[in-house]
């Protein structure tokens, strides 16, 4: 039974995480460094943090590790480091709350890998919520099909925000079979291979004009929106049950949209504030599970 004071605590956290999650876009935008660089340096700092985080609690002890853990740990390694990648680069091209909503349809991808490698049925009421998300993905993307054009970077922007989902529903879905290893040292594990696969990547030479300005914005993604933030998820995960931890998820694209808009000075319509609302609700029917086509049964009868 989780006492009232464990859970308030692990709301707290929750919600902090959350809300970080939500700034990092303006982070990533005001770096002025390029995807790779951001997501190099995040994880270098962010991997120096949890260094120490994991020695000082021992967590070093005992790993858990074996050599097909340590293989799949890779593989979900490689996905997350180029789904941050992708998602960095769609801020830039698109806008930090379009590749937001864009990017929350990960729990939808999840259901259709689960569906295709695990042979997990799908019900009807999530196929509903799967096209309401559709339906909302293109009021969000708002295209001008007059003027439409493959190459264009606004297009470029939004593709990789749906990349970027797919990776992220892969590397969820992998590290759901690792729970046998304490997630501080999976997180530890995966931000090191991103230093590895990222440092042919990443261009040094961007970095003579970088003011110090900058240098703190990525040192603030690698210790508070890497360690940290990660650090309360976990915490708050074995605090909290599934059911809070899916509602307080969105408060990370909530957020995400009111930075875009009150500090980038993103503008943005109602049919694509309406989309957005149609992909988060539709998320939040999925994590909930509610019953769409049952209601609407019971009503006709």
């Amino acid at each position: 039974m989780i006492s009232k004071t464990t859970d308030r605590r692990g709301i707290i956290e929750m919600g902090v995480a959350m809300i970080l999650s939500g700034t990092i876009g303006f982070f990533v935008v005001e770096s002025g460094q390029n995807a790779y660089n951001v997501v190099f340096f995040r994880y270098l700092f962010g991997a120096v943090f949890l260094a120490a985080f994991c020695f000082a609690r021992g967590f070093f002890k005992n790993t858990g590790l074996t050599r097909r853990t340590a293989i799949w740990v890779v593989l979900g390694g490689v996905s997350l480091v180029f789904n941050w990648v992708l998602l960095f680069a769609s801020y830039k091209a698109a806008s930090i709350s379009i590749s937001t909503a864009i990017y929350h349809t990960q729990p939808f991808f999840l259901l259709i890998i689960g569906a295709f490698v695990l042979r997990e049925a799908i019900s009807g009421d999530k196929i509903l919520w799967i096209l309401l998300a559709f339906i909302g993905v293109l009021l969000t993307i708002n295209l001008d099909l007059s003027s439409f054009s493959l190459g264009s970077d606004y297009v470029i922007g939004l593709c990789a925000a749906m990349g970027a989902a797919i990776l992220y529903a892969i590397a969820t879905m992998i590290t759901k079979e690792l729970k046998q290893i304490r997630p501080h040292l999976i997180a530890l594990i995966q931000v090191s291979i991103g230093i590895i696969l990222l440092w042919p990547f990443a261009s040094f030479v961007m970095l003579d004009d970088v003011s110090t300005a900058q240098w703190g914005y990525l040192l603030v993604l690698g210790g508070i929106h890497t360690c940290y933030m990660y650090i309360l998820m976990y915490s708050a995960f074995q605090k909290l049950p599934t059911t809070i931890i899916a509602v307080m998820s969105f408060i990370y694209p909530a957020v995400a949209i009111l930075v875009d808009y009150f500090i980038c000075d993103i503008s943005l319509s109602i049919a694509q504030f309406l989309g957005i609302g149609m992909i988060l609700f539709s998320s939040f029917a999925v994590n909930q599970n509610l019953k769409s086509l049952s209601l609407f049964k019971n009503k006709g009868g």
